[in-house]
């Protein structure tokens, strides 16, 4: 079902998502935003099937499974790597502390950059989250994402979309309106072989130990990949080095109680280690 001006309507899904991209495709490609995982992959092969130009790039952060690293290798070797300025442990360092649900540098700096001055495509969908429910089809994003410009699929929204003069990334969202229902039939009706992650039950891909998993996800990837849960520990030991010598404020005395904090959390005292971590 397709909700434009208080109407509902049946729509096919891969037919809009099609014509959304042959809307804007611009003379020089699109810049596709590729991470191996479902969304992403049903993206690529739409944007195939519409027969639009791009060129699709992965954000390489250095935390990723292998799986998903040896996964995009062997079945689209035409994507192209895109290697991190800093690392996540730079990065922790730099911020001197852990990214967090509130405080995500490290998808601003590791995934989020790529495609300046180009129109940008990603498989960002509504039903991923409760965040992403507010995303629309077509979108501006400048450097403060206060200013985003938000576009549906009405005449006027692409008329405005195509001709906005603001400064910022042109980004086009096509299976922004999929279900995981959707992307899965797409996939599989097409035997599209996907990342065997989702096959050991995993429903999101991503970095090793993001936060926003939660502590189950947390957890399970860490019991995995201990080299990068030992990584982590000894970034967060040369933290609490570095506040301690810059004078901040460090309720942790090791790596490893900031780790344990980091997973579990402390409801009495989360607002008050956030402020701690990240005060001004």
């Amino acid at each position: 079902m397709l909700i434009e001006n208080g109407l509902i309507e049946d729509v096919d899904k891969v037919k809009l998502a099609i014509d959304r991209l042959r809307a804007f495709e611009p003379s020089e490609g699109y810049y596709l935003a590729f991470s191996g995982g479902k969304d992403s992959q049903a993206l690529y092969h739409v944007a195939i099937e519409a027969g639009v130009k791009f060129d699709a790039h992965y954000n390489f952060t250095g935390i990723d499974p292998p799986e998903v690293v040896k996964f995009i290798r062997s079945n689209y070797p035409d994507v192209i790597f895109d290697k991190y300025k800093k690392s996540m442990w730079g990065l922790i360092l730099y911020h001197m502390g852990p990214p967090s649900r509130i405080q995500r540098f490290c998808c601003k700096e590791l995934k989020e950059h790529g495609g300046e001055g180009r129109i940008c495509l990603t498989g960002v969908r509504n039903a991923e989250s409760v965040r992403r429910k507010g995303r629309r089809p077509f979108e501006v994003v400048t450097k403060s994402y206060k200013d985003k410009i938000l576009f549906n699929d009405n005449d006027e929204d692409r008329r405005m979309f195509e001709n906005c003069t603001k400064k910022g990334k042109r980004v086009v969202n096509p299976i922004i309106d999929w279900e995981d229902t959707d992307v899965w039939k797409f996939l599989n009706d097409r035997n599209i072989e996907h990342c065997c992650l989702y096959d050991e039950g995993q429903k999101r891909i991503g970095c090793i130990g993001c936060p926003m998993g939660g502590e189950k996800n947390m957890l399970r990837d860490f019991k995995r990949f201990p080299k990068h849960k030992q990584a982590y520990i000894n970034t967060f030991d040369k933290v609490i080095e570095l506040r301690r010598l810059k004078g901040k404020k460090c309720t942790w005395n090791t790596g490893e109680e900031l780790m344990q904090w980091w997973i579990y959390g402390n409801p009495e005292k989360d607002n008050e280690y956030q402020n701690e971590l990240f005060e001004e």
